[in-house]
């Protein structure tokens, strides 16, 4: 069983990110659960979204303590309450164009840092990095695959489907050849 937390302000696109992972993979087969908290429920706050997927029905109905994936939309919510259950083997992908070794003081994780503000201003997205960082956790995953994951954003984007589609296809070839991710651990 995969297991993810995603973690953003509001405004971000997290609560549409985790929307999207837990589509993607429910389209390909996969059992999925997913559930959100939305704090204040107001741009700014945080909020998370919650992802569990496997090849067999989900029976767990609690929290998820120890994320095999992490994704960080603003590295200022990266706190000892985020990461309290990762561990060596968890991912953490962060948005940020720091270095993942910067990081690595908060704890014994995976961290890999991606600057996907960038990559979403470029592509004419403003500071919604929610297809971006989609694409990087495909690409860090290695499945259910890009084309799963671009149809996806297509259909759910209400709005510039194409620029989301080509953020994630960014996020995706950014971490799939290395280019300027930063991998520790």
């Amino acid at each position: 069983m995969l297991q993810f937390i995603v973690q953003g302000r509001g405004g971000q696109g997290a609560q549409r990110a985790g929307e999207i992972l837990a589509t993607m993979f429910f389209r390909e087969g996969k059992y999925v659960q997913a559930y959100a908290t939305y704090g204040g429920a107001r741009r700014g706050t945080p909020v998370s979204s919650f992802i569990r997927v496997d090849d067999k029905p989900i029976r767990l109905r609690c929290d998820i303590d120890n994320p095999d994936v992490i994704v960080c939309f603003d590295p200022s919510l990266l706190n000892a309450a985020l990461l309290r259950g990762a561990g060596p083997n968890t991912l953490v992908l962060v948005n940020s164009a720091k270095s993942s070794g910067y990081f690595s003081y908060l704890g014994n994780f995976r961290p890999v840092s991606i600057d996907a503000t960038a990559i979403a201003q470029a592509n004419g997205l403003g500071r919604i990095v929610n297809s971006t960082l989609a694409g990087a956790v495909v690409g860090l995953l290695g499945e259910p695959g890009i084309d799963a994951l671009s149809r996806v954003i297509r259909e759910m984007s209400p709005v510039k489907q194409a620029e989301n589609v080509a953020a994630c296809l960014d996020g995706f070839k950014l971490v799939a050849q290395g280019g300027a991710l930063n991998v520790a651990g």
